[in-house]
């Protein structure tokens, strides 16, 4: 009976084994087959969430072919998106360009400590700087702003620093040339409605609800260009034009689409994430652009020439091994 207990144990033991390797085995081959990949976003009612599953659609229509997988996250953003790609949480995050070259070079929340690691895979969608006037305000330039009662949006806010950079482009000073309101950017479409305002600033992804609420007021509201911003670009390389185009927004009084600059969404790696990775979702993204302008209208003005500027950190190898065979870079 002893003998009989012990080769049952032994048995037991090496079914188990077995079965346990040959799960195992079955995992390793599953993982060497499937490889994940996480994009970090935003917010699940912002733009980012939406570009991150566009990003994510496009290149799972072909995961049989590359064995990779794209799931999306949403996050706290910017920041958050780069410091998890940093330390490896993510290899994909979607990141407003200004940030995108604060981390590389050590400025803001990065003050000293430059993110060296960090590599740009393409631009997205403009987050235009979007100057709204009233109609009967006689504001048709920036110029025009002398004087008059403008919003420049909240202290500390991202809006609020690119209003100043435009004026100060057109030669006006925030504190003293205009009567600056500092309120939040998404409360300016009340005050210009009600009156206390004459035109205010907005960083925004277009179409915009808020600019929506603005345009469909009582009081009629147009889109003023902000161009001549070369130096300011040169200067600045997180910065890119742009323009809002006036189908998105059929009552504002303007005829045509509205020039101005801003800063860019942007997609971004780490130069840990294996090249292949980052060619194969470079390619997709660019392959299939007019499908993927299709997945939102923040997405309508892309171009395959729009998508590379903007970008201040130095671009992956994959996506620039891409960018080499197509003929968009040198």
């Amino acid at each position: 009976m002893k003998k009989m207990l012990v080769i049952v144990t032994l048995l037991v033991m090496v079914g188990s084994l077995l079965i346990s390797c040959g799960g195992d085995s079955s995992s390793e081959g599953q993982s060497e087959r499937m490889r994940f990949v996480t994009i970090g976003t935003g917010g699940l009612t912002g733009v980012y969430y939406p570009a991150g599953g566009a990003i994510s659609k496009t290149v799972n229509a072909k995961q049989s072919e590359y064995n990779l997988k794209a799931t999306v996250e949403s996050t706290g953003g910017s920041v958050f998106n780069i410091n998890a790609v940093m330390s490896g949480d993510l290899e994909f995050g979607i990141a407003q360009s200004d940030r995108q070259f604060q981390a590389y070079t050590g400025e803001a929340e990065w003050e000293g400590n430059p993110q060296e690691n960090l590599r740009a895979v393409c631009a997205l969608h403009p987050e235009s700087i979007t100057l709204v006037a009233a109609a009967d305000a006689g504001i048709d330039s920036i110029e025009d702003l002398r004087g008059k009662k403008v919003n420049i949006g909240d202290p500390g806010s991202g809006n609020r620093g690119n209003a100043i950079d435009a004026l100060a482009t057109a030669g006006l000073d925030w504190e003293t040339d205009i009567q600056a309101e500092q309120i939040k950017a998404a409360e300016s479409a009340k005050l210009l409605q009600d009156g206390r305002i004459d035109a205010y600033f907005y960083t925004v992804g277009h179409p915009n609800g808020s600019v929506m609420e603005a345009t469909a007021g009582t009081r009629p509201v147009k889109f003023i260009p902000i161009v001549n911003v070369d130096e300011l670009i040169e200067e600045f390389p997180f910065y890119a034009k742009s323009y809002i185009p006036q189908k998105l927004y059929p009552k504002a009084a303007n005829d045509s689409d509205t020039p101005t600059y801003g800063v860019k969404a942007t997609l971004v790696t780490s130069a840990e994430v294996p090249e292949e990775i980052v060619y194969i979702v470079t390619k997709e993204v660019f392959e299939n652009l007019e499908d993927f302008k299709q997945l939102h209208p923040s997405f309508e003005v892309l171009s395959r020439e729009n998508m590379l500027e903007g970008n201040s950190a130095p671009y992956h190898d994959g996506a620039l091994k891409y960018f080499r065979e197509v003929g968009l870079m040198d």
